[in-house]
């Protein structure tokens, strides 16, 4: 057992979406899209926090990430979950962000999805788009859609990940789920295999360069479903993202091939949800054919205009979405007005429905910024030691209670056995000083 498995036991525990481990910092969870420190939790110094990610890290991962300082995985806790994994190394050191990968997919069903984006799962080619900041919970709409298409088609469905999330079973499809890095060099490579492997289905985890884009477009204009994701914050963002990604003399042909293949936008934001949890307001674009013309002619400034007279389509704008939820009382009307990118409009949209925005209580609950984030025992340097000397989360700054405070395994040593070699060959127990502290 790896030592960093009882601090993500406990977040499954908490339901936390992210553990962030710095060195020489406490642990922390985020919990409902806030930040929270894990009481108890040591601060590990560079070296420690080297030792502790290489446990978990897979070999091509270790010399990847001493190579470029930077590494992706995913790493499984058996009977417990899945997780993706990021190392990198900041000005304090080593570092990791966890980010949890429930070991069920969750149904269309349990994230309500609406009809228009389901009746994209239905589509025989074409290029759908679910984009979204990062975190905003993109590969699990779309997880939900491949087990949608999973259960009521029987088609060949490939998809290239970096790395795989959410593990699907063949159910009434047959899926091949590819890792860049360890399975394929990389998503364009992938991408043009899969031409080759005739499939019916193709999911893009992500749309990171120019020609991975072309090569998404062309693949859905030859008769295929292509699934993938940008970050963008808004579905008519999205299309400009797109072209201006060609050079200026290309932009013309790409318009004109993603007036053809473009058949769907769901551009999503994660909004805390009252009195706890998240839920995601989903803009939804469907590709028409006003909206193709105006993709092909360049007026994609006119789209906003058409979504707006597309809601027989099931189109609905970001700030519709955001305004339902207030109005159904599962989102705060500040924490909606913060999520909205056009803030005018949406200050008017709730207006219409007898709403308002108290921006005095914008940030109200949110932890002092200058205060404590508590310490190591024996004090490690930019951190003040918590009341007592004891304690290593907010004490009493911390605005969860009790139950959502991580306990720390009882030692390192107890957790996960001999540690291994620190590299560089030194012998010593990088644990002797921590241990002691905590004698």
């Amino acid at each position: 057992m790896a030592w960093i498995d009882s601090l993500l036991k406990r977040m499954v525990e908490l339901n936390a979406s992210d553990l962030h481990l710095t060195s020489n910092t406490t642990p922390m969870f985020r919990i409902d899209g806030d930040m929270v420190p894990v009481d108890e939790a040591p601060g590990l110094s560079p070296e420690q926090m080297r030792q502790v990610l290489f446990e978990i890290a897979p070999e091509r991962n270790q010399i990847q990430f001493e190579a470029e300082w930077d590494s992706d995985f995913a790493y499984e806790l058996e009977d417990v979950a899945r997780f993706r994994v990021n190392l990198f190394t900041d000005l304090r050191g080593p570092g990791a962000v966890l980010r949890l990968i429930p070991s069920e997919v969750l149904t269309a069903d349990q994230l309500n999805l609406p009809k228009a984006v389901l009746d994209m799962c239905f589509l025989s080619k074409g290029l759908v788009l679910v984009t979204g900041p990062t975190g905003s919970g993109k590969s699990t709409t779309l997880a939900a859609m491949v087990d949608f298409i999973n259960k009521r088609r029987s088609d060949h469905i490939i998809t290239i990940e970096d790395p795989v999330e959410f593990v699907h079973k063949d159910i009434k499809c047959l899926l091949n789920q590819r890792q860049v890095g360890e399975h394929t060099e990389g998503f364009k490579r992938a991408l043009r295999a899969a031409l080759r492997e005739d499939p019916d289905i193709v999911l893009v985890g992500e749309m990171r360069d120019l020609e991975t884009i072309e090569i998404a477009i062309e693949t859905a204009e030859t008769g295929h479903l292509v699934f993938g994701t940008l970050h963008t914050t808004t579905a008519p963002s999205t299309v400009d993202r797109i072209i201006d990604q060609f050079p200026a003399d290309r932009q013309a042909q790409i318009r004109t091939m993603l007036s053809a293949s473009l058949k769907g936008v769901v551009s999503q934001t994660l909004c805390k949800k009252q009195p706890k949890g998240r839920v995601a307001a989903l803009e939804i674009l469907v590709v028409n054919s006003a909206i193709a013309s105006q993709i092909r002619e360049g007026k994609t400034h006119q789209i906003p205009s058409a979504m707006q007279m597309g809601g027989r389509l099931g189109m609905k704008s970001l700030n519709a979405a955001l305004t339902e939820l207030v109005a159904s009382g599962e989102v705060d009307p500040e924490e909606a007005y913060i999520k909205a990118v056009d803030k005018e409009g949406f200050t008017q949209s709730l207006a219409a429905i007898g709403k308002s925005v108290n921006l005095t209580k914008i940030g109200e609950s949110a932890p002092d910024a200058d205060a404590p984030a508590g310490g190591v025992p024996g004090g490690v340097p930019g951190l003040g030691a918590s009341a007592g000397g004891s304690g290593l989360g907010m004490g009493n700054q911390n605005p969860y209670e009790d139950n959502t405070r991580a306990p720390l395994p009882s030692t390192p040593q107890q957790a996960a056995g001999a540690p291994p070699p620190v590299p560089g060959g030194r012998g010593a127990d990088p644990f002797d000083s921590f241990k002691r502290d905590r004698t």
